[in-house]
């Protein structure tokens, strides 16, 4: 007779998660190492007891008897906030480890979505598991169920489909057992991973059910190093080899698989330029003889004038988004060829490349042995070489403009990259912070950048520093900068951080208005209407009085943070050096030029501009943007 223990469905699920455990090249740890949440009706006396349950009885319970194994448990503010923290701290922990979020139903699930789909489309797993409506349906409709007239087996909880990687609503206890392992298994799939979404009807999680012992005993997921296939190897080495201006684009897959060295040692044996993404920034170090910068839209001039006339383009852990291509229009030499490296065939199929489905260090360390002897000429490397001297003059002149009476936000970066120690982490997401930050930021290694620009989603900066934090730990410094406009989306994370007595610095440019879409709005003819801050005018009825007279550094103090207000770049690196030397949660708080000046700009972005228009400004916008999209097209 199988042994079994007697459970609840969400004690079943806690005592699972604390037996499961991942390991790669050795090295074995826990899987699921908490878990967020925001208990309501649908989660409190399910999961929630759980929990606490665990608590209590420790984590003797690993062992496969009656005892609840332990899962910590962490108290958001904000549930899309709890994912966003979830994400950052997967990511940083190189998607060997994940956060678990656990919400009640209806609005507190529904807020999760956002945070699902950043996780989804960065390729980053988290797990969730939000409440759902009883899968008796007696007391039916309950507080906060959505009713489909159509299909009486639709909850709010469907809108995670599209936006997970792995979906599931589990409307018995029995089901818990496969549904779990799946979630594990995408949980530590190098490629197809993401949001992980098992919906918990509020009935099954307090129902009982006789478990085998054997479901909680522990478990190892081990993730693999796919290797290179010989073929394709041969094949990829021979369109290298025939190369005479190869360019390597370097994505997060270089850094989730922990391939620097080799990157490095790839590039110091065939001399190719080694540009990078916003997830592959770092994967070389910015001072390494090969590397030009990023790459595409918000890329350095040195890397897009080399991509133009590259012939074979060796992309190396990316996906290749409209801003690494440019809206397909960097990539400009007509029979440019891809070697695209992979381990999701998706995207290593993308632009026609020659694919090569193997683990990015596998890949790297397989290519350098095939090319042996075999380097790029030494004037192309001079070239290179000579590009990116000329561009870290840009960069130099970005840091320190002093401009007046207030300063750029490029002077603020600077500030950081200069003071920021190499292993300090800086994170960012949305706005035109990105864009400089890909431009202008020296990376010296993989873990000092952590910018979200797949999604670029506002309000993930102040939670992604509580799980960067969490995944670091005390030996380095967590630095978040946020625009007033991401402030304003998603400060409530602030009490999170201040409550669990985590250190994190906190940025906060305050330049009373949207600065990316208010330069892009300009751009397309659109006047930047709509993008400022500003009081309505009775006399005009529209939004263009004065400034909104909010003060986001005393809201920031009032969330439990110290707060360092910065008169002029010279206060900023004073109070940076305060809140780096201190134990608890600073803001520097410090007003910057909306109007920039911004990096110059050296490759394209496509954003449609209305075809036909009564305003002069559009219908110029319009023409540029017709002679710009003559430069575009597919990767074939």
């Amino acid at each position: 007779m199988t042994a079994t223990v007697r459970l609840t469905t969400a004690q079943a699920l806690v005592k699972f998660l604390a037996a499961q455990y991942s390991e790669r090249d050795g090295v074995e740890q826990r899987l699921v190492t908490g878990m967020f949440g925001i208990f309501g009706h649908g989660n409190v006396a399910g999961v929630g007891q759980a929990l606490l349950q665990a608590q209590v009885q420790g984590e003797e319970g690993a062992s496969g008897d009656d005892v609840l194994g332990d899962l910590p448990y962490y108290l958001a503010r904000n549930e899309q906030g709890a994912v966003h923290a979830a994400t950052a701290f997967s990511r940083t922990r190189n998607r060997r480890q994940v956060l678990a979020v656990t919400t009640s139903i209806g609005p507190g699930a529904t807020n999760m979505v956002t945070g699902a789909a950043l996780a989804t489309t960065n390729r980053i797993p988290v797990l969730l598991f939000p409440a759902d409506q009883f899968a008796n349906r007696v007391p039916d409709p309950v507080l906060q169920q959505l009713e489909d007239p159509g299909d009486l087996s639709v909850s709010v909880n469907d809108a995670f489909r599209p936006v997970s990687r792995f979906f599931d609503r589990v409307h018995r206890p029995e089901q818990l057992i496969p549904s779990l392992m799946n979630a594990m298994r995408v949980l530590t799939d190098p490629a197809d991973t993401g949001a992980v979404t098992v919906c918990l009807p509020q009935d099954v999680q307090a129902e009982a059910h006789d478990w085998p012992l054997a479901f909680f005993r522990k478990r190892v997921w081990h993730i693999g190093r796919p290797v290179p296939e010989p073929a394709a190897l041969a094949r990829a080495l021979e369109v290298i080899r025939s190369a005479k201006r190869p360019l390597v684009v370097a994505g997060g897959g270089v850094v989730y698989s922990e391939a620097s060295e080799e990157l490095r040692a790839f590039a110091t044996a065939t001399g190719i330029p080694v540009s990078d993404t916003h997830a592959g920034k770092g994967a070389i170090n910015w001072d390494h003889p090969s590397a030009v910068g990023g790459v595409g839209s918000t890329g350095s001039s040195a890397a897009n004038a080399l991509a133009r006339e590259a012939d074979v383009v060796i992309g190396i852990g990316t996906r290749y988004s409209d801003f690494t291509t440019a809206s397909h229009t960097v990539f400009a030499d007509e029979d440019v060829r891809f070697v695209n490296v992979n381990v999701l065939g998706f995207d290593a199929a993308k632009h026609g490349a020659t694919m090569l489905l193997a683990d990015a260090r596998e890949a790297l360390r397989a290519l350098t042995d095939g090319l042996a002897g075999w380097r790029v000429d030494d004037a192309y490397r001079q070239e290179a070489v000579d590009l990116d001297a000329a561009w870290q003059q840009v960069v130099d002149e970005c840091f320190h403009r002093d401009h007046t009476p207030l300063p750029a936000q490029t002077e603020v970066f600077g500030a950081l990259n200069e003071l920021m120690g190499p292993k300090d982490v800086v994170i960012n997401a949305a706005g035109s912070m990105p864009g400089d930050l890909q431009c202008l930021w020296r990376a010296s290694t993989p873990e000092q950048y952590h910018v979200e620009y797949a999604y670029s989603c506002m309000g993930y900066e102040i939670p992604a520093s509580l799980g960067v934090k969490m995944a670091v730990g005390d030996a380095q410094q967590v630095v978040a900068i946020v625009g007033d406009g991401t402030y304003q989306m998603l400060p409530m994370e602030l009490a999170t951080i201040v409550s669990e007595g985590v250190k994190v610095i906190l940025v906060l440019l305050q330049n009373h208005g949207f600065a990316s879409i208010g330069a892009l709005s300009e751009s397309r003819g659109s006047q930047r209407f709509g993008t400022k801050y500003r009081m309505r005018q009775a006399s005009t009825g529209r939004l263009d009085g004065e400034n909104v007279p909010f003060d986001l550094a005393a809201n920031a103090e009032s969330w439990g943070a110290d707060v360092l207000r910065c008169g002029s770049m010279a206060e900023f690196r004073e109070n940076y050096a305060k809140a780096a030397a201190s134990d608890h949660t600073t803001v520097l708080y410090i007003e910057t030029d909306l109007l920039g000046p911004n990096p110059p700009g050296s490759a394209w972005w496509d954003v449609p501009v209305s075809e036909v228009s009564a305003l002069e400004s559009t219908q110029q916008a319009f023409e540029e943007h017709l002679e710009n999209k003559r430069a575009q097209r597919p990767y074939l």
